[in-house]
């Protein structure tokens, strides 16, 4: 059987950015990839923002990496040519009641290092958006947009530069740990062998499924998982906001939030709906509840002007909760497991593949 250090499974925006901090650090990788390009899933279903920390509780993986990330992100880009734009966000308080929820997100963020939000009354909010309605608002100015597609083309280009090799179309479909690593059984076309001394397993929606065919894995390291799915809706016609424009949180999710793309296409979304099965489809029936939940802070939406346009998918450990992310290492560690990566991971992604480095070079 063949036999190579390190082997990244799974080339979405994580797996991208922990190869390329494998390959800069001197590791041989081998990416290996289900599908037939980069990024065409999880990391191409989101909402492309580049979040500033927030909402996660202090200490987790999730606020740490993700206030982290977000400095790395942003210079990452501005150093290699990646389309973005630091927007700014606000959180709105639809009426007097969820104001003191803004209170305590602006503490949260405090508490995680994020010290730039401002408190918005009624009439400085509509100074900034005038169209927007509420009690209050926080302002973010830290938040921004991404270009994700050419982010993660900077990232495998990095990759390949220092060496790293991808395999397309090439599905993990069994493996074992072994006393030096682990021997990894891959199918699709051509099936084949191959032993590593260090597997990442960065498999997105997936991830979990891995696990559970690799041989020697303990029973209690594959989570259980559910599947949130995320709906969204363009908005046809012009958008008169120039920020992003988030509801207060909701239970699952941050709410029906209106995000804008680079080329400045409106979009709102996502919602929660708890499937099953894998299923990208978006129902226009829907659109109901997005005009309800949208007019609580644009009552000017007309009827009519969302049309449903794509769908992304997370996954939530442990049920519904999915508190945070698991980065678990198996065997000294042989097997870096990426799990419930989700909503950060985007801005997190440079951060997540150094703490990745940083455990691979203490095996």
């Amino acid at each position: 059987m063949d036999r190579i250090d390190c082997v990244v499974i799974g080339a979405g925006v994580v797996g991208l950015a922990v190869a390329r901090a494998l390959s800069l650090a001197g590791r041989e990788v081998v990416v290996t990839e289900a599908e037939g390009a980069v990024g065409t899933v999880t990391s191409s279903r989101n909402s492309e923002v580049i979040h500033a920390g927030i909402y996660y509780p202090t200490g987790s993986l999730k606020a740490q990496l993700c206030v982290e990330g977000k400095q790395m992100l942003y210079a990452f880009c501005a150093d290699h040519g990646v389309p973005h734009r630091r927007l700014g966000k606000l959180i709105v308080a639809a009426t007097d009641e969820q104001v003191p929820q803004l209170k305590t997100l602006k503490a949260q963020a405090d508490a995680n290092g994020v010290n730039d939000l401002a408190f918005l009354d009624r009439n400085a909010m509509r100074a900034l958006e005038p169209e927007l309605c509420g009690a209050a608002a926080l302002l973010s100015p830290s938040t921004g947009v991404i270009d994700s597609h050419a982010y993660m083309l900077a990232l495998q280009g990095d990759a390949e530069s220092a060496g790293a090799a991808f395999a397309f179309n090439t599905p993990v479909v069994g493996g074992r740990l072994v006393d030096k690593g682990v021997a990894l059984r891959f199918g699709g076309e051509a099936p084949f062998d191959l032993e590593a001394g260090l597997v990442v397993n960065a498999a997105g929606l997936e991830a979990h499924r891995v696990l559970g065919v690799i041989d020697g894995v303990p029973v209690g390291a594959v989570p259980e998982v559910r599947y949130a799915k995320g709906n969204y809706f363009a908005l046809d016609g012009r958008c008169p906001f120039s920020r992003l424009i988030y509801p207060v949180p909701e239970r699952g999710g941050l709410g029906v939030h209106l995000t804008l793309d680079m080329g400045g296409q409106a979009r709102f979304g996502p919602d929660v709906e708890w499937i099953d099965d894998i299923d990208y489809a978006v129902d226009p029936a829907r659109a109901d509840p997005f005009y309800a939940a949208i007019r609580t802070y644009w009552p000017a939406l007309a009827d009519g002007a969302l049309h449903p346009d794509y769908s992304g998918i997370r996954v939530k450990l442990d049920g519904e909760a999915s508190p945070d992310f698991r980065i678990d290492t198996i065997g000294g560690p042989r097997l870096i497991s990426l799990l419930g990566i989700e909503s950060p991971g985007l801005t997190a992604s440079l951060a997540i593949a150094d703490r990745v480095r940083i455990l691979a070079a203490c095996g």
